[in-house]
C-alpha cells in the first residue's frame, strides 16, 4: 500500500515555512477570527509595545520586524482571539455528559469563556455564578480543609511573572508548597540536572551567540512545530556556513530545510535553505549512549580543553574512566547508530571552537532524563564550550513563560534564602517543608490525601500520563477550581462538592486596573525578561485578569490577610516592586522592563561562575545507557510527539502537514524494516501494547524513524504510560520512552 492510497496520509515535499505556512496562517485567521479587526493582533505580537507570543519561549530579536511571528504563534493568537464564544446559553444547551463525548479539539474550538461557572450536579450542567459568589464558595472550601497541604496549586507556563508571583504568595500564606507545575512534565530534568553540573538550571546562551558559533548541535527537538521562530536563527547560521548536526529519532522537516516567510525574495524563488548538515536517527532512548560515544571519540583524539578542565571543573577523571570502559559495540547497540556515525559527529564538534548544543523534551522526558541532560553538559565542558561567546547549552523551553514562573517562586522545593526574603517582604511565615510535584499531586488526589485543586491555566488531567487514573483523581476532590480562557476536559471532571470555572483575560487583551492599563512580564528561554501588553478588547466586559483572580482568591481564603492584595493588583508596578525585594536579580525591575527588549537575568555559568561550595563545574557519570531498565513489556520503544496543528495539549486542528498526515491523529509512525520483521505493513490497523495498557485501533504508517522506535501522538498515547513511570531524580514522566509491542487490531 502506498501513502497516497491511505486516507489522510500523503507525501508532503514542501519545506518548513514557505507558502504552506502562510496558507495555514490564513486558514487559522479565517476559521477563528473571520473578518474581525482583531486580526491586527498579529502585527502587535513580539513588538516592543505589544504582547509576547502566547506560544513558545524562543526569544525576540533586538530589532523586531513588522511580522515577527511564526505559523504556530499565529495559530496561538487566533485561538485566543477567536470570535467564537462559550456563554451561559451554550452550557444551557449542552450537558456535562454530552460535552464529555466531544473531542478535546472540539471542546476548546467552541470558543472563549465569558462568565464564571459552577457545576450543578442536579441538572448535570454548568451554570453561571456571580464573581463574588464564586470567590466566596472557593474561600469557604479552602478554609474547610483539615490542613493546607490538602490543596494543590497548579501553574501553566502561560501565566505571567506577576500572576505567578502572586499565586505562589497566596499558596505560601495559606500554608503549603504544593506546586505541581507544567515544568514538572517537560524540563524538570534540566532544572534538577544542570544545577548539579554547572550551578544553574537554565541555558547559558543568548540569541547573539548564534551569530558567533562555529557549529550547532540539535538533539531531541523539532523546531518546525514546537519553536518555529528558531528556524530563522538556524537559517541564518546555515547561510554563513555553520554545520548543524541533528540527532533525532525521526526525520523532521523543520530540521531539514526552511523557506522563510519573512523574506519575500526567498518566497519567490523555488529553493529553500538546507538546515541539517548531518542528520542521525538515534534510537528512542539511545541519547546517553550516543553522547558517551562522542565523548569516547574526543578522548581518543585528545580533543579536550585541558586548561579549562583543570581550572574550572572537577570529576573529569571519574568520567574518563567510565567512558573508556564502555565498549563500542554496546554504544552502537543502545544508540542505534554506527561507530562511524557517532565519530563523525564528534569530529565536527572537535573541529569547531565555539559550539551551541540545543535540546528539547526528546532528552528530558525519559526515566533517565536528568542523566541525559548532564551528559550534554559533560560534552560541552570537555571542550570549554560553556561560558564563552558563541558557545553554550540551550534547553528549548516550551510555553512562553514556563521558565519565568519558576524564577519568581513556582517551585515545590523552595530554598530557605528565598522563603526568608519572601517572609520579610510580606510579614508572613512560609512553610519550609517541600511540597508536591505534578506526579505526587495526582497521586495525593487519587489517594484522598489532597482535597482541593486550583489550576492557574492548563489542562492537567489530559497532560499527565495514565488519563483514567488522573480522571479518577480529580473526581475524588472536594473542590476543583480552573482559571482558564477556554473550556477543556479537566474542567469537566466534577469534584464531589464544588467545581468552579473562572474565565480570565488572555495575553492579547487589554488589562485595565484601578490605575489604568497594565503590562505584565515574561522570561524567555534565554533568560531575557520583557514586558507584554495586550491591546485587544476583552471578549466579555467583566472578565478578570489572572493577577486579579489570584488576589481575590487570596482575600476570600484569608479575609484577615495583612497582605495588600488590592493595592498590588491596582498597579502591577507594585507587584514588580515586591518581586525585586524577593529576588535580587530583578533590581530596578520597573525601570528595566521599560527599556526596549527588556533585560537579561544573571546566569552565573554564562560567566563561568559555577556556584556551589567548590566553585567548579562538575562532570557527572551516568551509570545507565538507555531507558529499558530491564523492562520486558515489548521489543519496541515508543515516543510521544506533537502534531504540527498542536501546542502542548491544545489541538488547533487535525493536520500534521510536515509528516504528511491530514484530518486524523490515529496513527503510529514506524520503521519499514521493523514492520516487515513483525509481519505488518503500512496501513494496517494495530493495537499498541504496554504491559496491560492498550492504545487500540491505530493505523501504522511507514516513516523515516530509527529501527526499534515508534512514535504516536500526545496526549492520545498517554494511556500507555503509568503515573509511576518517571525519572526518579526529577519526577519528569517518561513520555518519550515507552516499551511496547504491536498486534493487529481485532
Amino acid at each position: 500500500m502506498t501513502k497516497n492510497s491511505l486516507e489522510g496520509v500523503e507525501d508532503y515535499d514542501g519545506p518548513a515555512g514557505g507558502w504552506g505556512a502562510l496558507k495555514a496562517v490564513a486558514q487559522a485567521v479565517r476559521g477563528q477570527m473571520g473578518v474581525s479587526s482583531d486580526t491586527r493582533a498579529l502585527l502587535q505580537m513580539n513588538q516592543p509595545d505589544g504582547f509576547d507570543c502566547p506560544g513558545c519561549a524562543w526569544p525576540d530579536p533586538k530589532h523586531a520586524s513588522s511580522f515577527e511571528f511564526c505559523e504556530n504563534g499565529a495559530k496561538a493568537v487566533t485561538w485566543e482571539a477567536t470570535a467564537k464564544r462559550v456563554d451561559p446559553d451554550f452550557f444551557a444547551r449542552h450537558s456535562a455528559a454530552e460535552l464529555w463525548t466531544w473531542s478535546d479539539h472540539a471542546l476548546e474550538d467552541a470558543g472563549r469563556l465569558t462568565h464564571p461557572l459552577r457545576y450543578d450536579a442536579a441538572s448535570d450542567h454548568f451554570v453561571p455564578i456571580a464573581w463574588d459568589d464564586a470567590f466566596a464558595r472557593i474561600g469557604a472550601g479552602m478554609r474547610a480543609l483539615d490542613h493546607p497541604d490538602q490543596a494543590e496549586f497548579y501553574t501553566s507556563g502561560r501565566a505571567s511573572n506577576e500572576a505567578a508571583f502572586l499565586y505562589q504568595l497566596y499558596a505560601r500564606e495559606f500554608g503549603t508548597n504544593n506546586f505541581p507545575d507544567c515544568s514538572n512534565m517537560c524540563h524538570e530534568a534540566t532544572s534538577v540536572g544542570l544545577p548539579q553540573s554547572i550551578g544553574v538550571g537554565k541555558g547559558t546562551v543568548t540569541l547573539e551567540d548564534f551569530d558567533l558559533c562555529d557549529a550547532i548541535f540539535c538533539i531531541g527537538h523539532n523546531p518546525g512545530t514546537n519553536h518555529p521562530r528558531m528556524l530563522s536563527t538556524l537559517r541564518d547560521a546555515s547561510r554563513r556556513g555553520v554545520p548543524i548536526v541533528v540527532a533525532n529519532p525521526m526525520r523532521e522537516r523543520g530540521l531539514e530545510r526552511f523557506k522563510s516567510p519573512q523574506h519575500p525574495t526567498e518566497m519567490l524563488t523555488p529553493g529553500s535553505t538546507p538546515l541539517a548538515s548531518a542528520y542521525h536517527l538515534v534510537k528512542v532512548g539511545g541519547d546517553a549512549a550516543m553522547l558517551k560515544g562522542m565523548m569516547k571519540r574526543l578522548l581518543a583524539l585528545d580533543a579536550i580543553d585541558h586548561d579549562f578542565i583543570a581550572a574550572e571543573t572537577t570529576g573529569f577523571e571519574t568520567l574518563r574512566a567510565d567512558i573508556e570502559a564502555l565498549p563500542w559495540d554496546e554504544i552502537e547497540r543502545r544508540s542505534g547508530l554506527t561507530r562511524a556515525a557517532i565519530e563523525s559527529m564528534a569530529d565536527t564538534y572537535a573541529a569547531a571552537d565555539r559550539v551551541i548544543l540545543c535540546y528539547g523534551m526528546g532528552i528530558t522526558q525519559h526515566r533517565h532524563g536528568t542523566e541525559n541532560v548532564q551528559q550534554i553538559a559533560n560534552l560541552l565542558l570537555m571542550r570549554g564550550n560553556i561560558g564563552k561567546p558563541g558557545a553554550g547549552i540551550c534547553p528549548l523551553r516550551g510555553h512562553s513563560n514556563v521558565q519565568g514562573d519558576r524564577t519568581v517562586g513556582i517551585t515545590e522545593i523552595p530554598t530557605e534564602a528565598f522563603l526568608a526574603r519572601l517572609d520579610r517582604s510580606f510579614g508572613i511565615t512560609s512553610p519550609r517543608h517541600h511540597g508536591h510535584n505534578a506526579v505526587e499531586a495526582l497521586a495525593a488526589m487519587r489517594d484522598g490525601a489532597a482535597k482541593a485543586f486550583v489550576g492557574l491555566g492548563g489542562n492537567l488531567a489530559i497532560a499527565m500520563p495514565d488519563p483514567e487514573a488522573c480522571f479518577a483523581a480529580f473526581r475524588n476532590l472536594d473542590l476543583s477550581v480552573q482559571i482558564v480562557t477556554k473550556f477543556n476536559r479537566t474542567c469537566l471532571l466534577a469534584a464531589k462538592r464544588d467545581t468552579i470555572i473562572l474565565p480570565c483575560l488572555g495575553r492579547t487583551e487589554l488589562d485595565i486596573q484601578a490605575t489604568g492599563p497594565q503590562s505584565v512580564t515574561v522570561e524567555d528561554s534565554m533568560s531575557m525578561v520583557h514586558a507584554s501588553r495586550g491591546k485587544l478588547k476583552p471578549v466579555a466586559a467583566d472578565l478578570l485578569s489572572e493577577p486579579m483572580i489570584v488576589a481575590r482568591l487570596a482575600r476570600a481564603t484569608r479575609p484577615d490577610s495583612p497582605i495588600d492584595w488590592e493595592g498590588m493588583v491596582a498597579d502591577y508596578d507594585r507587584i514588580r516592586d515586591h518581586i525585586e525585594q524577593v529576588f535580587p536579580d530583578f533590581a530596578d525591575f520597573n525601570a528595566r522592563i521599560r527599556q526596549p527588549g527588556g533585560f537579561r537575568l544573571t546566569v552565573g555559568a554564562s560567566d563561568r561562575d559555577w556556584g556551589g561550595k567548590d566553585g567548579k563545574a562538575h562532570f557527572l557519570v551516568a551509570p545507565t545507557l538507555d531507558e529499558d531498565d530491564g523492562r520486558d513489556d515489548g521489543p519496541l520503544t515508543l515516543t510521544t510527539i506533537r502534531s504540527h496543528d498542536q501546542y502542548n495539549t491544545t489541538i488547533y486542528g487535525l493536520d500534521d502537514r510536515y509528516r504528511g498526515i491530514f484530518g486524523r491523529r490515529d496513527v503510529i509512525f514506524a520503521n519499514a524494516e521493523d514492520l516487515a520483521a513483525l509481519g505488518l505493513a503500512h496501513g494496517d490497523r494495530i493495537d499498541v501494547i504496554a504491559g496491560e495498557r492498550v492504545l487500540a485501533g491505530q493505523t501504522v504508517v511507514e516513516h523515516a524513524i530509527a529501527r526499534g522506535s515508534l512514535a504516536a501522538y500526545y496526549p492520545e498515547a498517554n494511556c500507555l504510560i503509568a503515573l509511576g513511570d518517571y525519572d526518579g531524580e526529577s519526577g519528569t514522566p517518561a513520555y518519550k520512552s515507552v516499551a511496547v509491542s504491536l498486534r493487529k487490531a481485532a
